[in-house]
């Protein structure tokens, strides 16, 4: 009988063949790819002479030396504590060594592709050149094929392996075009309506109406059931303003896909006008690639973060990391923050790092061709200067982005601790589980991102219980579906699954598992699952500290509202740093504090313990609170004065 082969099909078996063809034995197997989408068919040889853009990511110097380097500079025990780098020592630092280029440009030029052709890239991560399709797959002793999606009609060069001498592969991280193809994006107004699973995580679980209170003098009555400004400073303590802001410490907000409505600031400052912030007080634009704000109807999340942070820090400026043109920040794309990591650190635009180069195919690409009102300027490289405390309320689950895509931005963060950032992110609204779900048989714990790096500092949530004052212990944050919310939500915290326990917890993790020893299965390790376990007993731990995140008074469109989740935390405790820098500031001393978490595990006695609550998930109860440090709300939340003399006097 005779067999019918479709010619998709056919040639598709011949590149997975070609592709694999032999290679001398000077050579190895550099990266290779694994199955692909049934959309990427009628793969066609790439012509021998067609122009191929290449470029070579080289491999980072220093990268596993980060960690002590950060270390170095953020534990106050060291005598290099506060002595941050400037952004053009750290890009010396991690920048491809000079054996890398030496090394690959005489490989190049040995297989006939002469120096005169290359370009390096300005930061030294890339080696740039054109070369044919014959002399790129003789270079690679590979088959390179164009691919067409089914679907949009996008096509993409790509290969299925390919090989680069033995003595060279630690130098090269990825080459482009190499194994990878782009992410597949939806039709235009398919992708326009639907947005990513990864964009804007932590969000509030929902906004609830509120009573429409009138203009409110300094009252701290009534928090169990509406946190207001005046909650939030009688719970930590905070006084008012007394000293004058400096104009070098503008607090950092980061927002994607949500937007801040001027009007709704201003109803909110004139319901509290003991603050005294004038109407019409706004956030400095650092604007990314093509964003805008504000805008006339406004999103949950920049509300919050707004009407949280200023009445802790006014009259100190916000400036407002806004990311994306409308058509990515929609959720077109499943890339979040490398745009954002992009504008802060222009080495981020091409550094590589564990197959990553650049723009990975899930960021947005600039010029933005794929809508009219796309932003038609090139991606935004070191546009802006980080500010020295940074929140960001957004977020996913470890297994939401592939690895590489997570330890470079975590390695990203360490880089701006050793600049003097200090980087707070929310930790999560869905307790130990995520939006992504449970794993395994949707019983294993899933730990968040980037909450869960060792390099920022993670902020859980906390509530004042019905029938208790500002004077009483908080609780963890846990809301069964309905009560309030019509969504369940409890503070997120557990043990990341990719990073292990960093030296600066290690203790109080230990002591944590030996005096309040949860009781579930767990493993060690990479092997998700081992022997029934719910969660890696070896992973970083986190929330790192926590502050309130329910039931926070807010404006949205017009109207009061009730708004919750770890997106208030964040912000309130980034609040709290920012002023104490402007403290150490008025006091004589440096401003900025950097990595925080080594020099907050070591003043625990700055915290108030909260030993009250879980974070419920994955059909658990969750890790429960305890004395000391805990997967719920880590060291607790912040008391102003005592936070404020430790890093006063650090």
């Amino acid at each position: 009988m005779t067999r019918i082969i479709s010619l998709t099909a056919l040639v598709a078996a011949l590149a997975a063949s070609s592709a694999a063809r032999p290679s001398p034995h000077t050579h190895v197997v550099h990266e290779k790819r694994g199955a692909i989408s049934a959309r990427w068919g009628d793969a066609m040889r790439v012509r021998p002479d067609a122009d191929m853009h290449v470029k070579i990511g080289l491999s980072q110097s220093n990268l596993h030396r980060g960690h002590d380097m950060l270390m170095d500079v953020s534990d106050p025990s060291s005598e290099n504590y506060g002595k941050f780098w400037t952004e053009d020592e750290v890009h010396d630092m991690f920048a491809p060594s000079d054996e890398s280029v030496s090394a690959v440009k005489h490989w190049l030029a040995s297989s006939g592709i002469h120096e005169i052709r290359i370009t390096h890239s300005d930061n030294k991560g890339w080696l740039a050149f054109i070369a044919s399709g014959n002399e790129l797959e003789n270079l690679l002793h590979t088959d390179f094929y164009e691919y067409v999606d089914s679907e949009t009609g996008d096509k993409a060069i790509a290969t299925e392996q390919y090989h680069v001498p033995k003595h060279i592969q630690e130098h090269i991280d990825y080459i482009n075009p190499g194994i990878r193809l782009p992410y597949l994006r939806k039709r235009g107004a398919e992708a326009r309506s639907k947005r990513s699973s990864i964009s804007k995580i932590y969000k509030p679980p929902q906004t609830r109406p509120a009573p429409k209170f009138g203009p409110m003098s300094a009252n701290t009555t009534g928090c169990d059931k509406l946190i207001t400004p005046d909650c939030v400073a009688a719970l930590y303590n905070i006084p008012p303003v007394s000293v004058t802001p400096s104009p070098n410490n503008s607090l950092g907000i980061f927002e994607e896909g949500d937007y801040y409505a001027q009007s709704d600031l201003d109803s909110f400052f004139t319901r509290f006008p003991s603050y005294k912030i004038p109407n019409g007080t706004a956030p400095t634009p650092a604007f990314i690639d093509g964003a805008k704000a504000p805008q006339q109807y406004a999103g949950g999340e920049s509300n919050l973060d707004f009407m949280l942070a200023y009445p802790i820090i006014y009259p100190q400026n916000i400036t407002l990391f806004q990311t994306d043109d409308s058509y990515y920040a929609a959720g077109y794309s499943e890339g979040f923050f490398n745009t954002f990591l992009d504008a802060i650190d222009g080495s981020y635009c091409t550094s590589c790092y564990a197959g990553e180069c650049g723009n990975d195919p899930k960021d947005p690409v600039y010029p933005d061709t794929n809508s009219t009102s796309g932003y038609k300027g090139k991606l935004m490289c070191g546009t802006y200067k980080p500010t020295n405390v940074i929140s960001v309320s957004y977020g996913g689950a470890e297994d939401a982005v592939p690895q590489y895509y997570y330890e470079r931005q975590c390695n990203e963060f360490m880089k701006l601790g050793l600049r003097g950032v200090s980087i707070f992110f929310s930790s999560g609204d869905s307790g130990v589980a995520s939006r992504n779900g449970c794993l395994g048989n949707s019983t294993i714990f899933n730990p968040g991102w980037p909450a869960s790096c060792p390099y920022i500092t993670s902020v859980g949530a906390t509530k004042l219980p019905e029938n208790r004052t500002v004077t009483d212990p908080e609780v963890a944050a846990n809301d069964p579906a309905g009560h309030p919310y019509s969504s369940a939500y409890a503070t997120g915290g557990g043990f990341s699954n990719i990073f292990g326990i960093p030296d600066y917890q290690a203790d109080a993790v230990a002591n944590y598992f030996e005096k309040h020893n949860p009781p579930y299965p767990y493993y060690n390790g990479s092997k998700l699952g081992e022997n029934g376990g719910l969660y890696n007993r070896s992973g970083r731990g986190y929330p790192d500290v926590s502050a309130n995140g329910d039931n926070i008074a807010v404006y949205v469109n017009g109207e009061s509202s009730f708004s919750g989740g770890t997106s208030a935390s964040s912000p309130i405790f980034a609040s709290i740093v920012n002023r104490i820098i402007d403290e150490r500031i008025a006091a004589g001393k440096s401003g900025p504090l950097g990595f925080l978490n080594p020099i907050l595990y070591k003043n625990a006695d700055a915290f108030n313990d909260i030993t009250e609550g879980t974070n419920s998930g994955c059909g658990t109860d969750g890790f429960s609170t305890a004395p000391g440090w805990d997967p719920v709300t880590g060291l607790g939340t912040p008391n102003y004065p005592k936070l404020k003399e430790v890093l006063l006097n650090a």
